[in-house]
């Protein structure tokens, strides 16, 4: 069989992750899901995987959380590239990250695919992140409260609409 790809230099595999958090008018929730395999399995991650070949950073991200908790949404916004070498003992992985924030927490979640569960956490009570996944979140955190604070024509990447005092709120728990 001829190989369609072949280079001589070794390349990096990529993975996109989806950092989802909701509101629930008082409090903020984050969608983790437990690693039903190794590297870290047991331990809490964000939803996330391989990229197919044929899709886009943006269809991984939300294929590989609509596979690993049953949840479904449209708008993400990309957080960045998170590029350090030994982020995954694996191989050498890139992972570009994604994020949300919706209204409301989903009750309709379950760990499937290779997440042996999907939960949300209060955003005050997070548990010890797999990869280099607590860096991604506080940059996720601190990305959405700038976009907040200081860019709010320009939030329209969010699932839902959210009223001014909501995004008080918002920014404070942030």
């Amino acid at each position: 069989m001829e190989k369609k790809y072949c280079y001589e230099y070794p390349h990096p595999a990529v993975a996109a992750d989806c950092i989802v958090f909701a509101f629930d008018g008082k409090n903020i929730f984050l969608l983790l899901i437990e690693r039903g395999n190794e590297p870290y399995k047991g331990c809490w991650a964000f939803p996330g995987g391989f990229m197919n070949i044929d899709e886009t950073a943006h269809d991984a991200a939300i294929r590989e959380l609509k596979e690993e908790t049953g949840l479904v949404i449209k708008k993400i916004q990309q957080l960045g590239a998170f590029t350090d070498v030994d982020r995954d003992p694996r191989e050498r992985v890139i992972s570009i990250a994604f994020y949300s924030l919706i209204k409301n927490k989903s009750d309709n979640i379950c760990g499937s695919d290779d997440a042996a569960k999907a939960k949300w956490f209060n955003i005050k009570d997070i548990p010890k992140l797999a990869f280099d996944h607590q860096l991604i979140l506080n940059k996720a955190k601190n990305k959405i409260k700038t976009k907040l604070q200081f860019e709010q024509s320009d939030i329209e990447y969010l699932e839902d609409k959210f009223s001014a005092e909501e995004i008080k709120i918002i920014i404070s728990i942030l």
